[in-house]
């Protein structure tokens, strides 16, 4: 039977989406009883070494017993979280509230083990990192104030995300572990830790986006005039250097083109690995293009449909349901209702968007949330751009962000890009409202020692 403890509600502000080190994205949230199946499925996929690390002994499979321990928590004084990739684990962390002896405690006692599981796969990705950093949170949130955490000598990528996170610590080596003591308060080093892996994250979540080896256009109508034709001959005039895929449901199976590029009725028909997938279809079928993106192992997307916040409540929250949906797949989104994204470097040359000719390739990056002043920035700079042929200007263009309703990459994420982009000198922006103040203003200060910012507010 549960104890008293165990009947803590559940913490759903502890739930949330993260930026890996790669750029994917992955979900944090609490372990909870209904969770044995995904924890079964999870340890059956480790490595026996990696088991090895965690238990300091042969442990094959977690038992009857185990299960229940590792998925009934208080969220107080015993506390499991996940990272989830497509609703599976692919990490664990548990932390336990101990005594000065060592022994198993509750509040006031101000300490806890804490012990990390990261699937082989996506080990490398600093999955580890990121968790420690939240449930660090999570601890100082329940009052405490120190981790300790044993580690075998031979464990040094558990040993180097402890001793990296910037906490003040102290080592012993025992009965031939690695004993790591840290306080959780933080500290000048681990603010300056977290920030540099953030930047580095987020910086390469939007580099998935503008730079990608291989783009899909979704919605490709056989007749001229639609949207998503325009995006697909907009890419292809403007010489993309990766292969282009073009996807509707209405194309017959028998491999037909249209603008010399070979359909697709799915965008799981497509033989090779799509980086960004563009997405032209109606609202009510996009979940199901979302679907296929995330199942083929697409890195991110662009969606142009509208439908969303932008058409009150109902739009919300089918907003909403939108960005769930990516992120579970490890999926970033620019849009929806976005007009589009350019990148006019030779070494990538998209124009992923409505714009009908790529800019004058340059040095000034631009990020706008309305299409109509994106339009108009494209076209000033066009035309004042000048210079020879594929030669970069001053005053052309980098890199283009048209954000649309700015559901998930928004102009925080891109200044992160920016900020050490060789190929952006300038960058410009156009914020219709600012959803993170504070992270805003740390981060425009920081990008503007940089580079010069420019920034309107509508």
């Amino acid at each position: 039977m549960d104890t008293p403890s165990d009947q803590h509600a559940y913490p759903a502000h502890w739930e949330a989406d993260v930026v890996l080190r790669d750029g994917g994205t992955a979900r944090i949230r609490p372990i909870t009883a209904d969770d044995a199946d995904r924890l079964v499925s999870f340890y059956e996929q480790v490595s026996d070494e990696s088991k090895y690390y965690r238990f300091f002994a042969p442990y094959p499979r977690l038992s009857a017993k185990d299960v229940r321990r590792f998925t009934h928590h208080d969220h107080v004084d015993r506390v499991g979280l996940a990272v989830t990739v497509g609703g599976e684990f692919i990490a664990t962390v548990r932390y336990d509230r101990i005594d000065d002896r060592g022994m198993p405690a509750s509040a006031p006692a101000d300490e806890a083990e804490v012990a990390f599981l990261v699937q082989d796969a996506h080990q490398g990705r600093g999955v580890a990192s990121a968790l420690l950093e939240h449930i660090a949170a999570v601890a100082r949130e329940r009052g405490i104030r120190r981790f300790t955490a044993e580690v075998l000598p031979a464990n040094t990528k558990m040993i180097k995300v402890f001793t990296d996170a910037g906490y003040q610590q102290k080592r012993s080596f025992e009965d031939g572990v690695v004993r790591l003591e840290f306080g959780l308060e933080p500290t000048d080093r681990s603010l300056a830790v977290q920030h540099a892996r953030e930047q580095r994250a987020e910086a390469r979540s939007v580099q998935r986006l503008l730079a990608p080896g291989s783009v899909a256009v979704v919605g490709v109508g056989r007749t001229l005039g639609g949207v998503g034709r325009s995006i697909l001959r907009n890419i292809l005039e403007a010489g993309f250097t990766g292969p282009v895929h073009a996807v509707n449901q209405g194309f017959p199976d028998t491999g037909d083109t249209v603008e010399g590029v070979r359909a697709h009725r799915s965008v799981r028909d497509i033989a090779e690995p799509v980086d960004l997938a563009v997405i032209a279809v109606p609202a009510e079928r996009v979940p199901e293009a979302v679907a296929e993106c995330g199942e083929h192992g697409v890195q991110g997307l662009v969606v142009i449909s509208a439908g969303y916040a932008e058409q009150g409540a109902e739009g919300r929250r089918r907003q909403r349901a939108l960005i769930r949906q990516a992120r579970s797949y490890g999926m970033r989104v620019i849009g929806p209702n976005a007009f589009g994204v350019i990148n006019t470097t030779p070494q990538t040359r998209l124009n992923a968007s409505l714009a009908p000719e790529l800019p004058v390739p340059g040095r000034v990056g631009l990020f706008t949330q309305s299409g109509a002043i994106g339009i108009a920035l494209l076209s000033a700079l066009h035309r004042d751009g000048g210079g020879a042929d594929g030669v970069p200007n001053p005053t052309g263009v980098s890199t283009f962000v048209s954000a649309g309703n700015r559901a998930d990459v928004s102009g925080n994420d891109v200044m992160q890009y920016w900020y050490d982009d060789p190929h952006t000198d300038v960058a410009l922006m156009y914020l219709e409202t600012i959803g993170n103040p504070r992270k805003f203003t740390r981060l425009a200060r920081r990008t503007a020692a940089a580079k010069p910012l420019v920034v309107v507010q509508g």
